[in-house]
C-alpha cells in the first residue's frame, strides 16, 4: 500500500487488515479463499474498482477464484520475487523467507519450475514472525530471535539474495540486513505491484484524474483500539482504523 501511494498520490486506498484471522500462512485454502472473496466483495461494495491481494499465501490459495467470481474487477496479486532474484544472484543460491502456506503452494512450485533453472532456491517458513510484525515489534529481543532464527540457515547454504516472500517482512527489512550483512541483497515485491497497479488502471482508462490527493480508508477484522497504534506505526503516521461489519469480520470455516 506504501508503494501503490508513492505511485499513484491521487488514488482513494482502500484497506483491510484481517487481523483477527493471521496468519494466513497456517490455515487451509478453503479458509483462505472464503476470507479473500469475503473481503474482496466488502471492498468492492465501498466503491473498490481493483483489487490487490497484498498476500502472497492469499494469492497462491484465492486470486483464480476471485477472478472467477468477480470477473468485472481487476485483480492483482503477489508472487515471491523468484525472477528478479534469480538474474541477481551471484554465488547461485538463493534463500527464501515466505509462509508456510506460501511455500508449499503450487503457484510457488509452479514459480520454481519456471524460474529457478540452475539457481539452488533454499526456503525457510518463518513461523510466528508475522505476528511479531501486527504487534508492531520490529526489533525486539524475541523479533531479532525469529530473523536469527530463519535467517542463518539460508546465508549457511551460500544464498547472497534473500526474497521476502511474504508482504510483513519489508517492515523488519532493516533487521534483516543488519543479521545477514552487507553483501546481502534484499528482494520484495511492493514496487513492483504498485507498478502493475498502475499498468492495469491506465489500461482500462482507470486512473483518478489529478484533481486532489486520494485519501485512505482503515478497516480491521480485529479490535480497532488494540490494533490502531501497531498499524498507524506501520503506516508511518495516525490514521483512523475502523470495525469491519460483523458479516465480514466472522469467520464461517474453521481456521485449523
Amino acid at each position: 500500500m506504501r508503494e501503490i501511494r508513492r505511485l499513484l498520490p491521487h488514488e482513494d486506498l482502500l484497506y483491510v487488515s484481517d487481523s483477527a484471522h493471521v496468519p494466513y500462512g497456517d490455515k487451509t485454502e478453503a479458509h483462505i479463499r472464503e476470507r479473500s472473496l469475503l473481503l474482496a466483495r466488502f471492498l468492492q461494495a465501498q466503491g473498490a474498482k481493483a483489487l490487490v491481494v497484498a498476500c502472497n499465501t492469499a494469492t497462491a490459495a484465492a486470486i483464480t477464484q476471485l477472478r472467477q467470481e468477480l470477473p468485472e474487477l481487476p485483480v492483482v496479486g503477489m508472487e515471491p520475487a523468484l525472477k528478479p532474484a534469480v538474474a541477481a544472484t551471484r554465488s547461485g543460491v538463493v534463500g527464501v523467507l515466505a509462509t508456510v502456506g506460501t511455500l508449499a503452494s503450487a503457484r510457488f512450485a509452479a514459480l520454481l519450475a519456471r524460474y529457478a533453472g540452475d539457481v539452488e532456491v533454499v526456503t525457510q517458513p518463518c513461523p510466528g514472525l508475522v505476528e511479531q510484525i501486527e504487534r508492531g515489534d520490529l526489533d525486539g529481543p524475541h523479533t531479532r530471535e525469529l530473523v536469527q532464527r530463519y535467517t542463518q540457515p539460508l546465508l549457511a547454504r551460500g544464498a547472497d539474495t534473500l526474497i521476502l516472500g511474504c508482504t510483513h517482512y519489508p517492515f523488519v527489512r532493516r533487521l534483516i540486513e543488519e543479521i545477514a550483512g552487507p553483501e546481502v541483497r534484499l528482494i520484495h515485491t511492493g514496487p513492483a505491484v504498485a507498478r502493475q497497479v498502475e499498468r492495469v488502471l491506465r489500461e482500462r482508462d482507470l486512473l483518478a484524474p489529478p484533481l486532489r490527493l486520494g485519501r485512505e480508508l482503515f478497516w480491521t477484522s480485529g479490535v480497532p483500539a488494540a490494533l490502531q497504534p501497531s498499524i498507524s506505526a506501520l503506516w508511518g503516521q495516525p490514521l483512523v482504523l475502523q470495525p469491519l461489519p460483523a458479516a465480514a469480520a466472522a469467520p464461517r470455516l474453521s481456521p485449523a
